[in-house]
């Protein structure tokens, strides 16, 4: 998986990229369209030290959609939301 390698396996983060397992990555914060958004335009450098995202265009519509779900499932397993 193409997330994994910055974010690990399980959302914690990693050296190269941050936790999604946190509050700012909260439903409320990050809507899903944030995380469809990211891969397809990427993301400039804000609330991390990891530098800028760049467009993930290798990454389809509906493998968005499962990473969002199963990011949102990880968050709710650790009381995020």
């Amino acid at each position: 998986m193409h997330c994994a390698a910055c974010y690990g396996p399980a959302a914690g983060g990693t050296d190269k990229g941050p936790p999604l397992i946190h509050k700012w990555y909260h439903p409320n914060h990050h809507a899903d369209a944030a995380f469809f958004l990211a891969a397809k335009r990427g993301v400039s450098q804000h609330h991390w030290r990891f530098g800028s995202m760049p467009p993930q265009p290798q990454v389809g519509e509906r493998s968005i959609q499962q990473i969002t779900q199963y990011v949102r499932e990880l968050q709710q397993a650790n009381g995020i939301y």
